[in-house]
């Protein structure tokens, strides 16, 4: 998968308590491993953003091991779920889970991790082309996962680094799950370009986290719309970071005016803002706004990165050929996954896709040929027969009240979650005012949190206990 003999002197990782390998070592300590696993088989890897789950996934991917990638912070219980339902042969795990495992054998540690041996005896067959599994649900434990193929995570990370200009100078900083989709194409696409990746599981609310990218003049790192949203709690645009010269944002859309903020911050600045669109059923990447037009396209997830290809079709499945005409967008390109898994058998299952993703997003293109996302195609309401986009709702309400809102319900019953108790007669007025309805359309709730997975994106089933 990975061939780093290009590189083989360079540093490929440095964690935040000094730890380092090049690539030469990686390799090593990748074949290593691979050799105490032996053949080809299933194992579960528990994440984190540091030199043992790196070296883990660089082993698994390069020697035909299939990991399932989940985050080492997932519930005992949870996780004992989807081992019952995969029954992997081997876990690759942070040393400070192996005691939760007493009846497997510890058969290898190194870099803060251990591989322990379980005690199944079903082994699934796995399809050829089969390189990782991951979950779309975050940490609820699902056992829904998305099978990816070699040449999904080879093409995809070619793509990315093609259209944002990677090398071996770069050294993206971690602020993603790698067991996430968007995270764990930083760290593909960084492989491949042979940079030096500065691993942390420092979260941007700690000083610790602008510490370690100071001193290591991280070049780049990535966020979700959640994280923009902290960083100008941060007022981040005041920070002094030469060395800083790209961001990206995927997960979900920015507000137009947070993506205008970030755009002409950037632009001012001498750096790169890029906004990008993906699934992980895309593998990671498939839409990207070029920086030039970051200001100019506010809003706008761009256009299909290199290798792809973007259409949209009306509710009869017709391509829609009219600019600002908002139909499904469809997605063609080698990085379209293989399918899903749902048990053990699925895993022998090759590729149902064939290359084609009907994204579930709604969009629009503009004379130019520029999406933009309206909105989700199952993310909507009927309101007295009048059809109500939920994520449009919730960006009204975050634009104008600048405020964390989640939006759910039932036809005729819309439910708006916020955490800040003066503005519940405010908000409900605004929507009243917004949308004409009648007031019982709406109810807004007030809870302390607003429930997001690892990726930061919400969690609206866990809103439906307060109105299901």
């Amino acid at each position: 998968m990975w061939n780093f003999e290009n590189h083989k002197n360079r540093l490929a990782v440095i964690d935040d308590k000094g730890a380092s390998l090049t690539y030469d070592q990686l390799n090593k300590e990748s074949r290593a491993l691979a050799n105490v696993v032996g053949d080809r088989c299933l194992v579960f890897s528990l994440c984190k953003n540091g030199i043992g789950s790196v070296l883990g996934y660089v082993s698994f991917l390069n020697h035909g091991i299939v990991p399932v990638m989940l985050n080492s912070h997932l519930e005992t219980e949870l996780l004992e779920h989807l081992l019952e339902i995969y029954q992997p042969s081997f876990l690759w795990v942070p040393e400070e889970r192996i005691r939760q495992f007493p009846d497997m054998d510890c058969v290898y540690q190194i870099f803060g991790y251990g591989l322990l041996r379980t005690p199944y005896h079903t082994e699934y067959p796995l399809y050829k082309e089969l390189g990782l599994l991951l979950t779309t649900s975050g940490s609820t434990g699902s056992p829904k996962l998305v099978r990816q193929s070699y040449e999904n995570i080879l093409v995809n990370a070619t793509s990315i680094v093609q259209y944002l200009e990677l090398n071996e100078m770069e050294r993206p900083i971690t602020t993603l799950p790698m067991n996430y989709t968007y995270g764990l194409s930083i760290i593909n696409s960084h492989l491949l370009a042979g940079a030096t990746l500065l691993l942390t599981e420092k979260s941007l609310m700690q000083k610790e986290f602008w510490e370690f990218l100071k001193e290591e003049g991280a070049t780049s790192f990535g966020g979700v719309p959640y994280t923009y949203e902290i960083l100008e709690k941060l007022r981040f645009m005041k920070m002094d970071l030469p060395k800083l010269k790209t961001m990206t944002q995927a997960g979900g859309k920015l507000t137009p005016k947070l993506h205008e903020k970030f755009a002409r911050y950037a632009k001012e600045n001498g750096k790169k803002f890029i906004v990008m669109y993906g699934q992980c059923e895309a593998t990671a990447r498939m839409g990207y706004l070029p920086f030039e037009k970051a200001v100019e396209k506010k809003g706008s997830m761009g256009i299909a990165i290199p290798g792809g290809v973007f259409h949209l079709i009306d509710t009869e499945g017709n391509v829609i050929q009219t600019p600002y005409v908002t139909g499904e967008l469809v997605y063609e390109g080698k990085n379209v996954t293989l399918g899903y898994a749902e048990c053990g058998d699925d895993l022998r299952k090759g590729d149902e896709r064939h290359g084609e993703l009907q994204t579930g997003d709604m969009a629009q293109f503009d004379e130019e040929g520029y999406y933009y996302i309206v909105g989700r195609k199952k993310r909507f309401l009927k309101i007295y027969g009048n059809r109500v986009n939920l994520d449009e709702t919730e960006r009204m309400i975050k634009g104008h009240f600048g405020i964390e809102v989640a939006s759910a319900g039932m036809d005729d019953k819309l439910y708006l979650f916020i955490t800040e108790e003066a503005l519940v007669e405010p908000v409900k007025d605004f929507m009243i005012k917004k949308t004409g309805f009648h007031p019982n359309a709406f109810q807004v709730m007030i809870i302390d949190k607003i429930p997001k997975n690892d990726s930061g994106k919400i969690l609206y089933r866990e809103l439906e206990k307060y109105y299901g």
